[in-house]
């Protein structure tokens, strides 16, 4: 796969460090050619590539861009790096089902990509596909979700700490001293590194303390409505309750209108805590209300991390990390400013 290498300037400024819930809704698979859309934040400092050269092949899978507001940030960073401009030739495949992906991935192998980017729906799965992958001489590189491979069939994983994010967010609900936990925990879309991460954290809390109990635990696969419905169901059955534990804003939104129509108080001095992922701007806004008590960053921003990545293998360099991590962080309702909504709204 010899190709002339287009020139082009790197990014020199980074997006503000965003969300995730990483969440979703559609399962359809659908394939766009390269993007040619306005700059998103992340992307806006590249510089346009040079007049001459073979522009560099790129399939991109990803979750359905109208999963959350994670997911259409994540996306429209994407399509903005990858640009003729920047010397990208990009082709997208969206799915939230790993079977979809997959047969995504071979279809770009089939074309003859030179990279492959990958936003898996699923941890498991992936060997076969990348192994094909790299038979074929693609470079592979993994962004926002990690997947159970072996490193080796990847050159770099660009993804947030989802562990750490549950990690985070566990430890600022014990550090409210309730004298009992009583959790309608809603889960995202079972087998994803958010969920895994998420989910994990909490568990283990649950398991480590006899004042934590889970009242229910169930997936809404990302989805405000079903979170509804599995609130209601909990108020309409009579348990009590006293925590909201979604594993992205659209749960917690859908969590919280089931608590509004029944007149359950909830946020900052009301009688439910309510917490989310993803740090969506108008989810941050119901924290500084003090409708919600806590959100959980995860940042959707990648494009430039991947886009120096290629660079450096272009240059005929390794990337010096197989594993970068985004920065992130949680915000409660009691200290959070109108800034942070401002700077780390998505």
């Amino acid at each position: 796969m010899k190709r002339k290498i287009v020139s082009v300037l790197m990014c020199t400024a980074m997006a503000a460090t965003l969300l995730a819930g990483c969440g979703g809704s559609s399962a359809e698979t659908t394939t766009t050619d390269a993007a040619t859309e306005d700059t998103a934040d992340g992307a806006e400092d590249a510089a346009p590539a040079a007049d001459s050269g073979e522009l560099i092949k790129v399939g991109i899978i990803n979750n359905d861009p109208n999963e959350s507001g994670y997911r259409t940030a994540n996306d429209k960073d994407l399509k903005a790096m990858f640009t003729e401009e920047n010397g990208y030739e990009a082709s997208f495949a969206y799915s939230l089902k790993n079977d979809e992906q997959i047969t995504a991935a071979q279809k770009f192998i089939q074309d003859g990509v030179d990279y492959l980017l990958l936003s898996a729906a699923d941890t498991a799965g992936w060997d076969s596909v990348l192994q094909d992958a790299q038979d074929a001489g693609i470079r592979v590189i993994l962004f926002d979700r990690t997947i159970d491979a072996d490193e080796s069939l990847y050159e770099a994983s660009i993804v947030s700490d989802m562990d750490k994010e549950g990690e985070t967010a566990v430890s600022w609900l014990k550090d409210q001293g309730l004298d009992e936990y009583n959790i309608i925990h809603i889960q995202g879309v079972m087998g994803s590194a958010a969920q895994q991460g998420r989910t994990g954290a909490l568990d283990a809390e649950v398991a480590a303390n006899d004042n934590w109990n889970l009242v229910t635990q169930q997936t809404a696969e990302w989805n405000a409505e079903k979170a509804q419905q599995i609130v209601q169901s909990v108020i309409d059955s009579g348990q009590k309750f006293n925590v909201i534990y979604a594993e992205n804003d659209d749960m917690a939104k859908g969590a919280v209108a089931a608590l509004d129509k029944a007149n359950i108080s909830h946020g900052v001095d009301g009688d439910v805590i309510v917490m989310g992922f993803d740090c969506n701007q108008w989810a941050l806004s119901e924290l500084l209300a003090g409708n919600w008590n806590y959100d959980g960053q995860c940042n959707p921003f990648q494009a430039s991390y991947i886009d120096e990545v290629i660079k450096t293998i272009e240059s005929g360099s390794e990337p010096a990390e197989k594993t970068i991590i985004m920065e992130e962080k949680g915000f409660d309702a009691k200290t959070i400013t109108q800034d942070d909504v401002d700077t780390y709204g998505i």
